[in-house]
């Protein structure tokens, strides 16, 4: 890593945005980078002319949360140059399936030591994601989050913005299109994930991966949601797809279509609405990350 350049992208409206981060950034030039400092609102500047880029930079740190991280995977791509990631965020859902501390000082070492891997993409409507994307319940939770509640309690901003969401949801009809085959579902969510945890650290399917050229949807089919107090534990382990009224579906392209057009949540921001195009971009970016470790199969879980 000596002498390599390294283009450090902060969020200030990160949950962590405003933490001092010296001492991380001294601890990347201690392992031979040489830093230079901007703030996320240069990324449309940046993702411009990718090929300046390149001449000036030869990685790309971002400080931030999984909504930071998916709003860089597009230049990340144009450029080819490689990640690091300093989880700053709320869930850090990309980092902990990368298994990247969430300690700065330790994630800055995962940086320095240059491990890489390579892994994929998802986009809706051409817009990027890493973890998940979302039509329905998450959307209408991206929506109503206080972005102050939200940086002030963090995950429990969540669960308060959450039991309101829940408090006065409704199904709606979408046609979920795979492989040219059309299924009608009564649904109060449809996500699709092209990483392994979504949410704070649900398994969006068991065996997931964010490196295996799929993506993975299921569909929340209940008649009452009161029923899916009982389905939560399943949803940390990815064995939801085995109760009746959650569909599931394995593939690289999915078309989600509503009989009136709805938000779609990616990574925790809103970023089109449907009709949408679902797709994989497999071994998309390079991100420095410890080696890949084999995940156990989650334990069996009895068709409800």
């Amino acid at each position: 890593m000596a002498g390599k350049r390294a283009l450090v992208l902060r969020n200030p409206m990160a949950r962590l945005g405003q933490l001092p981060i010296e001492s991380v950034l001294s601890r990347l030039e201690g392992g031979g980078l040489q830093i230079s400092l901007a703030t996320l609102e240069a990324l449309p500047a940046l993702a411009g002319d990718p090929h300046e880029l390149t001449r000036s930079t030869d990685i790309v740190i971002v400080c931030g949360g999984d909504g930071s991280l998916s709003s860089a995977a597009c230049m990340l791509m144009d450029s080819g140059l490689p990640l690091g990631i300093l989880p700053m965020g709320t869930a850090n859902d990309l980092a902990l399936t990368l298994g990247i501390p969430r300690d700065l000082l330790a994630a800055a070492d995962v940086i320095v030591r240059g491990e890489t891997r390579q892994i994929d993409i998802g986009t809706v409507n051409d817009h990027a994601f890493f973890n998940v994307a979302s039509i329905g319940l998450s959307s209408k939770l991206a929506q109503s989050l206080d972005p102050t509640l939200k940086k002030r309690f963090g995950r429990l901003g969540y669960a308060w913005a959450a039991a309101k969401v829940l408090r006065r949801a409704s199904r709606f009809t979408a046609r979920i299109i795979e492989k040219g085959e059309v299924v009608e579902a009564d649904t109060y969510q449809i996500a699709i994930g092209n990483g392994r945890l979504y949410g704070g650290g649900n398994v969006i399917a068991e065996g997931a991966e964010i490196d295996d050229g799929q993506l993975d949807l299921y569909s929340l089919e209940l008649r009452n949601l009161w029923k899916l107090a009982l389905m939560l534990r399943s949803f940390r382990t990815g064995t939801h797809g085995a109760w009746r009224e959650v569909r599931t579906a394995r593939c690289v392209e999915f078309d989600i279509e509503t009989s009136q057009p709805m938000l779609v949540n990616a990574d925790g921001e809103i970023v089109t609405m449907t009709p949408a195009h679902f797709k994989v971009l497999p071994n998309a970016v390079t991100v420095f990350a410890p080696p890949k470790q084999h995940l156990p199969d989650a334990g069996p879980e009895a068709r409800q």
